[in-house]
């Protein structure tokens, strides 16, 4: 067990780094954050921020030593620089469930080799693989990159009917176009789904195997970003059931130590299945920041330390909107309208640099229904772009 006043290491220094340091210097603890940008959101509020590439073992090895565990915030840190951390200092969740999740490829085939539901998919190496892959799936699919995808990075989807009257689609061998656009050298073909709808539950797991998860979020996305979170979401109770089942069970199987996000899609018959994991905070439960008993922030710290997790009780209803550098398109942002909408807070992540799709901060808001939190997070984000002269549209 490590107790509050010893010192967490943190690799990576953007906006769940920062999130949680906030949390673990609340609990008392220290936080050193790696990452190669200099002053990075996580390195804005840790005690030491360690400015080095992840490539740079050394650097990595000397950031170990100095602390007594370390985490992660993001999945792209080098194999070899976690292995080798790893030798030095405990790593929560380990190098080799970062081998699984960082890996759409490996994550599917961990999915479904241990029975957990998921799209048909197969693995393509090249075009001519695609083009077969396509006449076992059929269309309309999806082809992502196995690795280094993000917020839709790296994903075409194939749809003949998308192709229909574009000459340039016409004159091109469309695998061969597909394949060259994701530009990665190993790719899955996904089938597509006719979901009903999108959401992800977020499970905390010790290394005593004490599970708790946090009630799902149902989210919706714009240009594969996400934009919306709402708690609770409008699925029926067996849904939430299964989706919470499904979560606690991959969690146990991968033997997580921190937290583990499952990404979910659900059809209209009710069959769940399981579309991405990812080992750390994720972006749909920032609202337990300011509507459940126990952040998720605070959650990964007391997993990752070995002490008892908090209650993940839902004190209100909750929504969380995304806040992308589009919003600074015409200037800074009206902050003051925004907040004048009740029971809503801002959280902004320290970023210097806002740049269209790039996540910058969330509102969340509060309401006596999830419907009511939705709305209002969505108007304080549009009074956000209001004249700062204009009176108030706010009634209390």
């Amino acid at each position: 067990m490590i107790l509050p006043g010893r010192t967490i290491g943190i690799l990576g220094g953007g906006q769940l780094g920062r999130m949680f340091a906030i949390a673990a210097r609340r609990l008392g603890y220290r936080v050193h954050a790696l990452d190669p940008t200099p002053d990075c959101p996580a390195g804005q509020v840790a005690d030491v921020e360690v400015v080095a590439a992840y490539e740079d073992v050394e650097a990595a090895c000397r950031f170990a030593t100095e602390v007594d565990v370390v985490t992660f915030e993001f999945e792209n840190i080098p194999a070899e620089t976690l292995q080798a951390v790893a030798e030095i200092r405990p790593v929560h969740p380990s190098p080799e469930v970062l081998h699984i999740c960082r890996h759409r490829l490996r994550e599917k085939e961990f999915l479904s080799s241990n029975g957990f539901p998921v799209t048909p998919y197969r693995a393509v190496h090249s075009a001519g693989e695609l083009s077969a892959a396509l006449g076992e799936i059929g269309t309309p699919a999806v082809l992502k990159t196995a690795d280094f995808g993000y917020d839709g990075k790296g994903q075409v989807r194939l749809d003949p009917q998308l192709w229909k009257g574009l000459r340039a689609m016409a004159e091109l061998d469309t695998t061969s176009a597909a394949w060259a656009a994701m530009g990665r050298p190993v790719g899955v073909l996904e089938a597509y789904v006719p979901f009903l709808r999108e959401f992800s539950v977020i499970c905390a797991r010790t290394a005593t195997g004490h599970m708790a998860c946090f009630p799902p979020a149902e989210n919706e996305h714009n240009r594969h970003i996400l934009d919306v979170s709402t708690v609770p979401g409008d699925m029926p109770p067996a849904t939430v059931w299964r989706a919470v089942e499904l979560a606690a069970a991959i969690a146990d199987q991968l033997q997580v130590v921190g937290l583990l996000a499952v990404e979910m899609f659900e059809l209209a018959d009710g069959v769940v299945l399981v579309n991405e994991l990812a080992p750390r905070p994720h972006n749909s439960g920032h609202y337990t920041l300011d509507a459940c008993s126990t952040s998720q922030f605070e959650q990964q710290l007391r997993a990752v330390c070995g002490l008892p997790l908090g209650s993940v009780e839902l004190l209100r209803p909750a929504a969380m909107a995304n806040l992308l550098g589009d919003l600074w398109e015409d200037g800074e942002p009206n902050w003051a309208a925004a907040l004048e909408y009740p029971e809503v807070a801002l959280h902004l992540y320290g970023k210097h640099e806002p740049r269209p799709g790039r996540k910058m901060g969330h509102l969340t808001a509060l309401a006596d229904s999830a419907a009511a939190a939705r709305e209002r997070a969505l108007a304080a984000r549009e009074a956000l772009q209001s004249d700062p002269e204009s009176p108030s549209k706010v009634w209390f």
